[in-house]
C-alpha cells in the first residue's frame, strides 16, 4: 500500500523522532494513555462513554432547538495541534443536529482578494445569524500559531493580530453572540501515534497535509507559538477552555459539557450536563502543565 507523501511520517518516526517519543509509541498498547503527566492510564471504557455521549447528544439537540426558536447566536472555535481530535469533537457535537442550524466553517488558504482584506475580514461573514451555531474548524487564530509557525505572516502582521483581537472579540461577544473557545492540546508521542494511523489507513489518508508532515520538525516552534497565543487571548470576555485530548473519548466529553455548561437552554438536565472533567480541562494552564512534560 502506497503512503501519502513518500511515507514520510513513517521516515520521521524512524530516524528523527527523539527517542523518548519513539519508544514510548512501541511500548504502548492501543488503549494506553502515552502521555505519562495524563491523569487517566488508559481509554476511558467504550461503554461509559457512549452512554455519557448519547445522553448529553440529546441536550445538544435541546440546546439546537432553544437556539433555533429564540434567536440566539452561537460561536464555538475549535483550535488545537494538528491530529489533537478537532474534527472528531466537531462530528459528535454536530451530529443529531440540524446542518442548517449548526454549521460548520472550514475555511481553506486565503484567495488573492481576501488575501489583501483586513485580516478579520472573512471570518466576519461566517459568524452565525440569529437562531444559528457555527462551529470553527480553526478560525482567526491561524496567524497566531500557524502562519507564524510557518512564516505565512510577517512580525508585523502578527503584532497587529494581537493588538486588534481583544477588541474583535469583545465586539463579537458585545453584539449578543456566545463565543466559546475551545483549545484542544494532545501530547507529542499521541500526535506521531495518530499521524502513523492515518498514514497507514486509507480512510484516513486524507486527513493528512504537506502543513503536518512539515510541522512534525516544528513542535517547539509551535509550543513557543501557542503558549503566547493563549496568554495574549485569554480574556474575562473571551477566555480559552483548554482540554487535554490525549483520549478522545473523554475529550469529546469534555467539549460537549464545556459548550453546554454554561447556558440555561430549555429544558436541560444540569445533572447529566455537569462541569467538564477537571483533571483534563481547564484555563491555560492546564496546556502549560503538559507542554513541559517529556513525552507531552
Amino acid at each position: 500500500m502506497s503512503k501519502p507523501f513518500n511515507g514520510a511520517i513513517s521516515a520521521f518516526f524512524e530516524t528523527e523522532a527523539p527517542a523518548d517519543i519513539r519508544q514510548a509509541i512501541m511500548a504502548a498498547d492501543k488503549d494506553q494513555i502515552i502521555n505519562p503527566t495524563y491523569p487517566y492510564a488508559v481509554r476511558m471504557d467504550r461503554g461509559d462513554y457512549e452512554d455519557q455521549l448519547a445522553a448529553l447528544q440529546i441536550e445538544l439537540v435541546k440546546f439546537h432547538a432553544w437556539v433555533r426558536d429564540t434567536g440566539k447566536r452561537v460561536a464555538v472555535v475549535f483550535e488545537g495541534r494538528d491530529a489533537a481530535g478537532k474534527g472528531g469533537c466537531i462530528a459528535r457535537v454536530r451530529q443529531n443536529l440540524n446542518p442548517r442550524v449548526a454549521g460548520i466553517v472550514a475555511l481553506t488558504k486565503p484567495t488573492e482578494r481576501e488575501a489583501a482584506q483586513w485580516y478579520f475580514q472573512r471570518y466576519i461573514a461566517h459568524l452565525p445569524a440569529g437562531g444559528e451555531i457555527r462551529l470553527f474548524d480553526r478560525s482567526w487564530y491561524n496567524r497566531g500559531v500557524v502562519e507564524h509557525v510557518f512564516g505565512f505572516c510577517t512580525p508585523t502582521e502578527r503584532a497587529t493580530f494581537f493588538q486588534q483581537l481583544p477588541d474583535f472579540e469583545r465586539m463579537i461577544v458585545d453584539d449578543g453572540i456566545k463565543l466559546t473557545k475551545i483549545w484542544l492540546n494532545v501530547g507529542r508521542a499521541e500526535q506521531l501515534r495518530r499521524f502513523l494511523d492515518r498514514e497507514g489507513d486509507l480512510l484516513k489518508q486524507w486527513k493528512l497535509s504537506a502543513i503536518d508532515v512539515d510541522g512534525l520538525q516544528r513542535w517547539d516552534a509551535y509550543s513557543a507559538a501557542i503558549a503566547e497565543t493563549l496568554q495574549r487571548s485569554h480574556s474575562a470576555h473571551a477566555p480559552w477552555t483548554v482540554i487535554r485530548s490525549d483520549d478522545k473519548r473523554r475529550a469529546r466529553l469534555a467539549v460537549i459539557r464545556a459548550i453546554l455548561a454554561d447556558l440555561d437552554y430549555d429544558g436541560k438536565d444540569h445533572e447529566i450536563v455537569g462541569r467538564p472533567d477537571p483533571a483534563i480541562c481547564g484555563g491555560p494552564e492546564i496546556w502549560t502543565d503538559t507542554a513541559t512534560a517529556k513525552v507531552a
